[in-house]
């Protein structure tokens, strides 16, 4: 007998489930490839599963971008188990909690254990926890990986074994301990014969449910010409990889095809963060006229894995200040206060840059990263607002919601968080709106009604007759600046 002659399967050997969960592809998945290995070892079959978990679902609103982004994208996955399998594969959909649903599946298919990629946000670990417990008790353990970044957890550490909470020397570590090793692609296709191909009876029950049977709507997302799934991610790659060297001047000006428009993709792990690194190393090994944009885009990316190395460290940071001391800070409530807040949600605020901005998020559920730092300062230090409510509104309104960079990036426009601006520094938006949108262009897009100021003009429209339908400014930035600086006295001493 020919030793390479697969023998079928026995009907009854135990297979692996997997989990999909912000991982949604094949190609270069860890815990995917872990399930399908050990399968093959044991010539048994991979079941795939994801789960619609109502725990995540009953807090969004009916029209959530992110939830059809996700559906799209699993119509994408399933394509690709197809593809991958000779068309026999299958992806299960099931809609419920997961941590029931996920051990009944297991017990269902009889399987020998579950694989899923780690995911380190404190409602996710408590999950995990559930799950992980429901599971032992029918004898299928859960097995997880790290595939969401490059470094996680506690494997970078300062030399006296402590997490690092300052970005430039945890990036020197960062590039010190990478080798090649950390960027080797998980060979998902090498097993690709040991996908289990369900019956159609099983799959007739746990088929892709549409958007209006999980309790949702269809939103703009097609008309915005989001591009969804693996397919979708791999067009953004193929358009930026040629910009990539243009990166570290483009990216600050909206007006401008600057950034990759792949953090949607990161959030769902519809592309691999092990090829976007490959691909910003290979062109920083290139001459120094190719490699800055390079440089600093894989900064970008270090900087998400700090973030999420700060989560899972500093849980706390998710729901207060990193540094304890800034949570004496008492910001403005009330009445007017929140209606300072409602103007700067409704994009009503009298500043141009700042009310483009927030036009862009709500229309489009995206918001250009020089400007998500703009707004924040606006929203903690002219408006005098604590941060968690634009952090909040961010978190329902950016189909690129990721807890770790979001708490992050808020935490560091308000001073509050790990290597954070200094509270002194205080964004002046009319400012910033001269320096990174000097002609307008990206103010007129998002606010027609100042279209036609002159270039000058545009940046300072308040008292123009040709503005008058445009709002005066809901404070005045000195003003502000000077309670802002008063405001954060209460840590002056401990900066």
């Amino acid at each position: 007998m020919n030793n390479k002659t697969k023998l079928p399967l026995p009907p009854h050997l135990p297979g692996n489930l997997m989990w999909f969960r912000r991982d949604l592809r094949v190609t270069d998945n860890a815990a995917l490839h872990a399930a399908l290995k050990n399968a093959a070892t044991r010539r048994a079959q991979v079941y795939c599963v994801f789960v619609f978990d109502t725990d995540i679902l009953a807090a969004l609103p009916m029209a959530d971008r992110r939830v059809e982004f996700i559906r799209e994208s699993l119509i994408d996955l399933g394509a690709q188990l197809a593809q991958h399998s000779n068309d026999s594969a299958r992806l299960l959909v099931l809609h419920g909690k997961a941590e029931d649903e996920i051990p009944r599946l297991a017990l269902e298919l009889g399987a020998a254990a579950v694989y899923a990629n780690h995911d380190d946000e404190p409602h996710a670990i408590r999950r995990d926890a559930f799950v992980s417990e429901a599971l032992r008790a029918v004898g299928a353990p859960l097995h997880t990986f790290k595939d969401h970044v490059i470094f996680e957890r506690q494997e970078v550490l300062t030399q006296t074994g402590k997490p690092y909470t300052v970005f430039t020397p945890y990036k020197n570590a960062w590039l010190k301990k990478l080798v090649s090793f950390y960027l080797k692609p998980y060979p998902t296709e090498k097993y690709a014969s040991h996908f289990a191909a369900p019956s159609p009876a099983l799959c007739g029950v746990y088929g892709l449910p549409s958007l209006e049977a999980i309790g949702f709507q269809k939103t703009d997302l097609a008309q915005l010409g989001v591009q969804t799934g693996s397919a979708g991610a791999q067009k953004l790659v193929t358009n930026f990889v040629p910009r990539m060297h243009h990166y570290r001047e483009a990216r600050d000006f909206p007006a401008v095809k600057g950034p990759s428009y792949l953090s949607a993709h990161l959030r769902f792990g519809t592309v691999s963060i092990r090829q976007l690194v490959g691909l910003a190393l290979a062109q920083r090994s290139q001459a120094n006229a190719q490699s800055a944009g390079a440089d600093t885009w894989l900064s970008e990316l270090i900087w998400r894995d700090f973030y999420h190395q700060i989560m899972a460290n500093f849980p706390h940071a998710m729901e207060r200040s990193f540094r304890s001391e800034y949570d004496r800070i008492k910001w403005d409530e009330g009445d007017e206060a929140q209606a300072l807040f409602a103007a700067w949600c409704g994009a009503c605020t009298g500043y141009p840059l700042v009310d483009a901005a927030m036009r862009q998020l709500n229309q489009t559920g995206y918001m250009h990263n020089r400007l998500r730092m703009v707004v924040a300062s606006f929203l903690c230090k002219d408006l005098g607002l604590d941060w968690r409510w634009g952090e909040r509104y961010f978190a329902h309104t950016l189909i690129d919601f990721d807890l770790a960079a979001n708490n992050g990036g808020w935490q560091w426009a308000a001073s509050s968080g790990c290597d954070a601006q200094p509270y002194f520094r205080i964004f002046n938006p009319t400012t910033q709106s001269e320096r990174f949108d000097p002609k307008g262009k990206f103010i007129r897009r998002y606010l027609p009604e100042l279209a036609s100021l002159g270039d000058q003009e545009i940046h300072q429209p308040h008292g123009l007759a040709s503005a008058k339908n445009y709002p005066a400014p809901v404070v005045d930035h000195a003003q502000a600046r000077a309670k802002t600086l008063e405001r954060y006295a209460v840590v002056k001493n401990s900066v």
